[in-house]
């Protein structure tokens, strides 16, 4: 499985539920091979190293009030859920987050944004079409390191409302 297999999955999933897509991508992916399912594992961990940006971090704490290290997996596992287009424009700009529907629904409402389940879409995908765990071996990760002139308290609301503005406008970071 690549990334774009991969993404495909996730959209098939997206169109197949509003609000269990994590839950859904590992019923699509339980039907096919255990090579592909332990392979999507791999993809998914990049992803998640791909998006392992302080920038977004600093988004994320933003939207959800706080946002410990189990936090940021965990908002990254919801943007996953969002699909490819959601996910690239915001690694590209964490600010376009401000235009996301649930981000508009989440600040209205006080609501946090996050998806553990599709941390395991493979795991789980993997245990239900064999009765038995991945293997521990199907992937690695390791992250970049974070960007050091993102290094600052994010608690900081005129450092935030200058990086991220529509954001802090949104949730009124000031």
């Amino acid at each position: 499985m690549d990334k774009t297999t991969f993404w495909q999955l996730i959209e098939t999933a997206r169109a197949d539920t509003d609000d269990a897509v994590a839950q859904r991508a590992g019923e699509l992916l339980a039907a096919r091979t255990q090579a592909e399912i332990a392979a999507a594992q791999q993809v998914l961990w990049d992803l998640l190293a791909e998006s392992y940006r302080s920038p977004l971090w600093a988004a994320a704490y933003m939207i959800n009030g706080g946002c410990s290290d189990d936090g940021f997996d965990y908002f990254r596992g919801w943007l996953l859920t969002q699909g490819r287009t959601v996910f690239d424009a915001a690694l590209a700009d964490p600010d376009s987050l401000a235009d996301h529907p649930a981000v508009r629904e989440a600040a209205a409402e006080g609501l946090e944004l996050w998806d553990e389940e599709a941390l395991s879409i493979a795991w789980t995908a993997y245990e239900s079409a064999t009765g038995r765990e991945l293997p521990a071996d199907s992937f690695t990760i390791s992250y970049p390191p974070l960007d050091p002139s993102w290094d600052f308290d994010f608690d900081d609301a005129a450092e935030l409302a200058t990086r991220l503005p529509r954001l802090s406008a949104l949730f009124d970071y000031s």
